[in-house]
């Protein structure tokens, strides 16, 4: 009787967040599904299936923690004792780390809160559409501080000895460890695919407009629509086009199929209207050109409409924003666009940051293997060796991220490599202190005779 009521208390967890999963999934999915109708209206030439992607990483970010509690569930005793402490402290790790965030950056923004009518709303809102970035951000950290403390505890204890003197090998032990590393990838590459990158933005918006500040214009837009062969140059594009803003000092250049110009039309100000999807030109300018004449001006009142042109006012501003603030759709979209014809940004920013949406989620998984046998020890040296080379080792990985991206964005290096060079290279090395645990052999040994006394 008590083996099947532990049975039942075992797979309860799983249960339950599978029923809050569904839960969230309920709340979450409509707006998302909203969103993605919203963005083909704003963008027709959007990538399709990346966008309609979004609802179902939402809904597998959703089930994800009801996968974690399955895994947990079907393991062994052993492996749920190492899960459970690993588990509690690295809620600590987050939690401190998260806090000590919060208050950091509540500190530099309290003016600005301040200055909002709804105090509390605005700092609910704001916090909450930075939370997908700041996980991003904090989840590597936590990891490495959990596994060195929690396996460093373990060691210290002798428990790891005695799972190994019960047959254990090292890998078995740390299996659920490495489980962990992969669920966590998991729930990063899914925030990392949209809404991390996109974050920041949004947050400054929610920020600005709750000051009632106005926010400044991008100004010098170029965009081009390589099918319909026109050239868009915008002076002053308004951070609130989405509401009607005008676009002022417009410019538009339309070529013929051989490429040589066909007209140009200035205006001084341009609106898109939402309804009839038509573009209307103020105090409009038209310049013709032909073959074997001189260009000819002709003004054509006080407004020109235009209701046969594709072009959206999200479609113009999308050129302008800068690649690390798109996620894997809008990318996706502009390298597919860049793709069909003709380039007014250098390309490498954008492929790169696409790839690196991909590769940035699985730092979680190579921080598990760099502190996991280095946060093991069996001498009476303690884990002091252990402990720095790991804490050393992430930094040099951070390092090299930094550098790597940099060089993928300036084109050095082309973008997959640029992207995925970190985690490959320390992939690698947790691959070899892995073996080098296994067999016995740890890596403050060959250190040591480096750095006499110290490991």
């Amino acid at each position: 009787m008590n083996f099947f009521r532990s049975q039942l208390l075992r797979f309860l967890a799983p249960v339950v967040l599978l029923v809050l999963g569904a839960v969230v999934c309920a709340v979450l999915l409509p707006a998302e599904q909203a969103s993605v109708l919203n963005q083909f209206f704003g963008f027709p030439d959007s990538d399709v299936a990346t966008h309609q992607m979004r609802p179902w990483v939402v809904q597998g970010l959703c089930f994800l923690p009801a996968l974690a509690g399955f895994l947990y569930a079907i393991g062994g005793t052993m492996d749920r004792y190492i899960a459970r402490q690993f588990g509690g402290i690295f809620g600590v790790c987050l939690s401190a780390l998260l806090s000590i965030w919060l208050l950091m950056d509540l500190a530099d923004k309290v003016s600005d809160f301040r200055e909002s009518a709804e105090v509390f709303q605005t700092i609910r809102d704001f916090y909450t559409t930075l939370a997908p970035t700041v996980l991003l951000l904090l989840l590597p950290y936590s990891l490495l501080l959990a596994l060195l403390y929690s396996l460093g505890k373990l060691s210290g204890s002798r428990e790891i000895i005695a799972m190994i003197q019960a047959g254990r090998s090292v890998f078995r032990i740390t299996l659920p460890l490495l489980l962990a590393g992969i669920m966590f990838s998991l729930l990063c590459l899914g925030l990392n695919y949209h809404w991390a990158p996109t974050a920041e933005a949004k947050a400054d918006q929610i920020l600005t407009a709750s000051s009632g500040d106005t926010p400044l214009d991008a100004t010098n837009v170029l965009y081009r629509n390589a099918i319909d062969r026109r050239l868009w140059e915008i002076g002053e594009f308004p951070h609130d086009y989405q509401i009607g803003k005008p676009l002022k000092n417009v410019e538009v250049t339309t070529t013929r199929s051989d490429r040589t110009l066909e007209s140009r039309l200035f205006a001084t100000e341009a609106l898109w209207n939402r309804g009839d999807q038509s573009w209307t030109f103020r105090n409009p300018v038209i310049e013709e050109f032909t073959p074997d004449g001189a260009p000819v001006f002709r003004k054509l009142g006080p407004s020109l409409s235009i209701s046969n042109w594709s072009e959206t006012p999200w479609q113009l501003i999308k050129p302008g924003l800068s690649a690390s603030e798109l996620g894997i759709p809008d990318l996706t979209t502009w390298l597919k666009a860049n793709a069909a014809g003709g380039r007014f940004a250098v390309a490498s920013p954008y492929q790169t940051q696409w790839h690196y949406r991909w590769a940035l989620p699985f730092t979680c998984l190579v921080t598990v293997l760099l502190a996991t046998p280095l946060g093991i020890h069996f001498s009476r040296r303690g884990t002091g060796g252990g402990v720095f080379l790991a804490v050393a080792l992430s930094a040099l990985m951070l390092l090299l991220g930094s550098v790597s991206l940099a060089l993928g964005e300036s084109g050095i290096l082309t973008p997959a490599l640029a992207a995925w060079l970190p985690n490959l290279t320390f992939s690698l090395i947790g691959f070899y202190l892995f073996y080098r645990r296994i067999s016995g052999r740890p890596i403050y040994r060959v250190l040591r005779q480096f750095v006499p006394g110290n490991f």
